[in-house]
């Protein structure tokens, strides 16, 4: 297809028939068994005869299990083609297809993927649509299919299928010509579009079509402006956010120059390398991973902690806080000294200040402080004169490190406030000169201050606080993808469709353990002998109750692309895009060695 539009004789153009619609098909959300686990799932779509209403979330008797990747507005029907049912029951040798076997509302003739553009419109029956975007794959199809290759295979092969938005309401049944109203902007195909998200390649110039198209979906549209972002980097930015590559592999080990008080709870510990040579600069917000090392007989530990000087130092600084019957904060402040060594991973992490004007606020809990400190010392050394919030909550000066260290960056910077609260001020603590008001930094407080609504927003701390202070910045109007937090312990889950089970803390499988490399789950404190009885490092975790985050498990989506701290990995099936470096697709992917894996 050309750029300058369709020919005169060709069948496609608006206003001449398309295809006709051989099947609707509907099915409402049911659990079903998948691997010892209960799915939620409306991907089970059975036909229907006569005519049938179509709304503008959906077609009348059909639903969806998971709103998160499925239905809604922009999604409210899902279309494949009986070409590609052939091309299908080829492919796989199978003859044993039915109409809703993709989990397809409509099943058509014509409409192929490679023909078919984004904002193109059809009239079928007496409803009217508008194309939005390819399918979203996910392990759900591969369980309708019984093989669980597909959603891999649906992108590979240029056979996604597509969704619908309904412009007009109307009725629709098996039978009814699909006729073509309008041709879509830039005309983009569905298999085009899929293919510049999905596939490696993704070109400037295809990109920028894209973001042109006004009907595309706001989600892809998202994607396709962060892959533009990113630029040529490795991995794929519109799937995935990820880490920065790690300025070294694996650990190395790092000396201890100088430890320091901060608070009663808090040491500041100075890193160096041991030869005398700086440091890589890190990105500010970012932290490092320890192995924190133990009696002879017992296996090192593993921590990650925030990084609180300046980035660009040639020097790292992190700041410990000593917690009740914490093995490895104990060590760090009882029996670490200066002149110790210890082997350190290089900075990681997506926490990361944003390098745009737009104003800043730092907010933060108790140890939370120490990645927001290092954005501070950022903003001074760039003399930035950007607007700067520093929100604060301790319980008194007691337990605010810190405090004269960010008071003199503060005081660098020309458009900078301060407002710290302390929920239980000691005998000494001034108000007007150590804080500002008594009790917590709440939602309330938030509400109160008159925050810049375009402001890009970091939060650090225990998880409810930043739950809560989100939940407050999101009600003033500041939009969620400008909301950053940065959780301590493991990340929240990713399971769609999965039923809730209770909570477990993460523990070594059940029966034999394996004879295989060493897996280490850095955030979940398991080292883990890999069996080869698990088919990837995802079903590892799985089995240790591990969150993890995941949708495809083919090596598609990169919802489960994890950093990784240390190892070589081997991927059985190959994802059909690379994770970026340093990161990994648990999904799909086997150890060649030991693994530290930041989950």
């Amino acid at each position: 297809m050309s750029g300058s539009g369709l020919s005169e004789a060709d069948p496609r153009q608006a206003g001449g028939p398309q295809g006709t619609l051989l099947s609707v098909n509907v099915g409402m959300p049911r659990d079903v068994s998948w691997h010892g686990r209960t799915v939620f799932t409306g991907v089970f779509k059975d036909p229907v005869m006569g005519p049938r209403r179509v709304g503008k979330l959906n077609v009348d008797g059909d639903g969806q299990g998971d709103r998160a990747g499925h239905g809604g507005e922009q999604r409210a029907v899902f279309v494949y083609q009986i070409d590609s049912y052939r091309y299908w029951e080829r492919e796989l040798g199978r003859d044993d297809f039915v109409y809703g076997q993709f989990g397809e509302n409509f099943t058509v003739e014509g409409l192929g993927d490679d023909e078919v553009c984004i904002g193109d419109r059809y009239q079928i029956g007496t409803a009217v649509f508008e194309v939005t975007q390819p399918r979203v794959t996910c392990y759900r199809v591969g369980i309708r299919m019984n093989d669980p290759r597909i959603p891999a295979l649906l992108v590979s092969h240029h056979r996604p299928g597509f969704y619908f938005r309904v412009l007009a309401e109307g009725d629709v049944q098996a039978g009814d010509a699909i006729v073509k109203l309008t041709s879509g902007p830039e005309e983009m195909t569905v298999a085009d579009a899929d293919a510049l998200l999905y596939l490696p390649g993704h070109t400037r110039r295809q990109l920028l079509r894209a973001v042109r198209i006004p009907a595309l979906s706001p989600g892809w549209q998202a994607s396709f402006r962060a892959l533009l972002e990113e630029g040529q980097g490795s991995g794929n930015a519109g799937l995935a956010v990820t880490s920065p590559p790690p300025a070294w592999p694996g650990f190395r080990p790092l000396a201890v120059t100088a430890i320091t008080r901060e608070s009663d709870s808090v040491i500041a510990i100075r890193l160096e390398d041991p030869e005398g040579a700086p440091l890589p600069a890190a990105r500010p917000g970012q932290y490092l991973t320890l192995r924190v090392p133990r009696d002879k007989d017992q296996r090192s530990l593993l921590r990650n902690y925030s990084l609180s000087g300046p980035p660009g130092g040639g020097f790292y600084r992190i700041a410990v806080k000593r917690e009740h019957d914490g093995a490895a904060s104990g060590y760090l402040h009882t029996r670490l000294v200066v002149g110790d060594h210890l082997d350190i991973a290089a900075p990681r992490g997506t926490f990361i200040l944003d390098p745009t004007d737009a104003p800043v606020l730092l907010i933060s809990a108790g140890i939370g402080a120490t990645p927001v400190i290092a954005m501070l010392q950022a903003l001074a050394q760039g003399q930035s004169d950007r607007e700067i919030w520093w929100l604060h909550g301790a319980r008194s000066s007691r337990d605010h490190p810190f405090a004269v260290e960010v008071t003199a960056l503060l005081a660098e910077l020309p458009n900078a406030s301060a407002h710290v609260y302390y929920s239980r001020p000691g005998s000494n603590d001034v108000e007007g000169r150590d804080y500002e008001g008594a009790g917590r930094l709440t939602a309330s407080v938030l509400a109160g201050l008159a925050l810049p609504r375009h402001a890009e927003a970091y939060v650090c701390g225990p998880t409810p606080f930043m739950d809560e202070i989100s939940g407050g910045l999101a009600a003033i109007g500041i939009d969620g993808s400008r909301i950053h937090t940065e959780p301590f312990g493991p990340a929240p889950g990713l399971t769609p469709g999965i039923a809730a089970t209770p909570v477990r803390a993460p523990h070594p499988p059940a029966g034999t353990p394996g004879n295989g490399p060493t897996i280490e789950f850095s955030r979940s404190n398991l080292a883990i002998p890999w069996s080869s009885e698990y088919a990837s490092l995802l079903e590892l975790a799985e089995a240790c109750d591990v969150p993890v985050r995941w949708s495809c498990r083919t090596g598609v989506c990169h919802n489960c692309e994890t950093t990784l701290i240390a190892g070589n990995l081997a991927y059985s099936p190959d994802p059909v895009e690379a994770p970026a470096d340093g990161s990994a697709l648990i999904c799909c992917s086997q150890p060649r060695g030991d693994v530290v894996l930041d989950l």
